[in-house]
């Protein structure tokens, strides 16, 4: 091309969807190869949020299509935006990130080169909503949000799975992509530790360690968990510091920063004062949260759950449980806080491999040469 490739990149903006796409904006700001706009959906207005809302009885039988209703409602809120930005006739390539925020829009992933990046699917999702368990129903209802999730699947020229978990369920039966569609990627974060800009703190001089968590909501993300089992058992060897927006009563070696969003910089600050992480999730398949905890030179103690397993070496970079485990999660837990020396050692390792595997610079070459080949071939036929 005689111009720079000029992409849209389309994002759900849910959660972690929003750090990913912050990164992604440092990243390809350093590039001189293409041109990216970022699109970010909204959150639901009152009808949205009507809209979406669970059915009582059906609710509790998993038969109210929640999920899905909500994902449409966020899919409609979306399209008309990206219409309008498509309407000036500038963009070469679009990406959409995930395919839940364009269900009905297939048309419109159809017009251009399209890359679908996921780190989940319908299918493995619907066992892992934190608020509300599966029933014999639940089937179901992975079959109708895969009849609209499917279609846009199908009309990408390539989807990229963030794990093999998620790379295996949309070549599984379920969504029945053929394999050299879809393209494994690990995800990549933004860091200061990566970049240089920042050196990994000496913790060898902390008197005391300090467990970090970070996760909007406690109880979705195991924080509430985590935060029983120190006032239980660990309070008087570790302090533990909570980054969430959720209300913690004042407790004994317990700190709260509840005002922390996307792209702050604190954060940084914030991992380098700890020790170690633990995010005893059980409901995320690939969180940014570790990678930037590894990032920053921290061993972590997680579930066995998503991607998360691509993403920590088991006893090289932290410690993994199954999600549930109580008695596993502190044991974890002590082992490390008693043994500063494995601590910084891991930690070390987990920095390396972010570096290596993680870092979105990375990410974004990989993206722009994906981008790259699927404008190549459209343009071809």
């Amino acid at each position: 091309m005689a111009r720079p490739l000029r992409a849209l990149f389309v994002n759900e903006n849910i959660g972690g969807h929003a750090t990913v796409h912050n990164s992604l904006r440092r990243a390809f700001a350093e590039r001189d190869d293409i041109v990216v706009d970022f699109l970010d959906a909204d959150g639901p207005g009152l009808v949205g949020r009507v809209l979406r809302a669970p059915v009582p009885v059906l609710g509790r039988l998993d038969l109210d299509l929640q999920a899905l209703r909500g994902q449409l409602v966020h899919s409609r809120g979306l399209r008309r935006r990206v219409q309008e930005r498509l309407a000036e006739g500038d963009i070469d390539v679009l990406h959409v990130y995930t395919q839940n925020c364009m269900l009905g829009s297939t048309d419109l992933v159809r017009a251009l080169p399209t890359v679908v990046t996921t780190d989940s699917t319908n299918e493995l999702n619907a066992y892992l909503l934190p608020y509300r368990a599966p029933t014999r129903f639940t089937p179901l209802a992975v079959s109708a949000a895969a009849r609209f999730e499917r279609p846009v699947l199908d009309a990408a020229a390539l989807v990229v799975a963030n794990g093999r978990r998620t790379a295996s369920s949309l070549t599984g039966p379920r969504y029945a992509l053929p394999e050299e569609k879809v393209v494994t990627m690990a995800p990549g974060i933004w860091s200061p530790f990566l970049t240089g800009e920042r050196a990994l703190p000496d913790r060898s001089h902390h008197p005391r360690p300090t467990i970090v968590f970070v996760g909007t909501s406690m109880e979705r993300k195991g924080g509430n968990t985590l935060l029983r089992l120190h006032q239980q058992h660990l309070r008087e060897i570790c302090d533990l510091v909570l980054v969430t927006r959720d209300t913690v009563p004042d407790l004994p070696g317990v700190r709260v920063v509840g005002d922390l969003v996307s792209g702050d910089d604190r954060l940084w600050d914030l991992l380098a004062a700890a020790d170690l992480m633990c995010f005893p999730s059980g409901m995320d398949q690939a969180p940014n949260v570790i990678l930037e905890a590894g990032a920053a030179g921290l061993p972590v103690v997680a579930s066995t759950v998503g991607s998360i397993p691509e993403m920590v070496v088991d006893e090289e970079t932290g410690l993994l449980v199954d999600h549930g485990d109580e008695e596993s999660l502190l044991a974890a837990l002590r082992l490390l806080l008693a043994d500063g020396v494995r601590r910084r050692r891991m930690g070390a390792a987990a920095h390396l491999r972010i570096a290596e595997s993680f870092d979105i610079r990375t990410t974004a070459a990989r993206l722009t040469d994906l981008l790259y080949r699927v404008h190549r071939t459209v343009a071809a036929q």
